[in-house]
């Protein structure tokens, strides 16, 4: 967790740079040759909105980040106790998700859900598929 949120500080950093320096070279392009004495609208707009795009962009990186750590817990998981144990830990994970919900509506969202979805949902994930780490532990050596 503590990893996470360094990456995560890090990665806002870039995003608020990197959105400054967009905002300031399209501010200069509106401007032209018109010298004042601090940034326009036009740095402001385009700040807020590059911020905003180059956000979605940091929080996949995250996310990318977040599976990758999974699949070396689970390495380390099989190390530490043993890689069948793992992935019959991970199978039945799987099928605690198959069974319906009981949760009540208010508390859906603290619960694990089965599949990962496409597009986006996929992008921003920061779990891989739980088929995807029980075929990556029986695939390894």
């Amino acid at each position: 967790m503590v990893t996470l949120s360094l990456i995560q500080g890090v990665v806002n950093t870039f995003v608020m740079f990197f959105a400054r320096i967009i905002g300031s070279v399209v501010d200069s392009f509106l401007r032209g040759n018109n010298e004042s004495s601090g940034p326009g609208i036009g740095y402001f707009v385009t700040t807020i909105f590059a911020e905003i795009v180059l956000g979605f962009l940091a929080s996949g990186i995250v996310a990318w980040f977040s599976r990758r750590r999974e699949f070396r817990a689970d390495e380390a998981g099989a190390y530490l106790a043993d890689k069948q144990g793992m992935i019959g830990a991970l199978q039945r994970l799987k099928r605690e998700q198959e069974l319906p919900a009981q949760l009540p509506d208010t508390l859906t969202a603290f619960g694990i859900r089965s599949g990962m979805g496409k597009g986006l949902q996929q992008f921003f994930a920061t779990h891989p598929p739980l088929d995807e780490r029980i075929n990556r532990l029986q695939s390894a050596a």
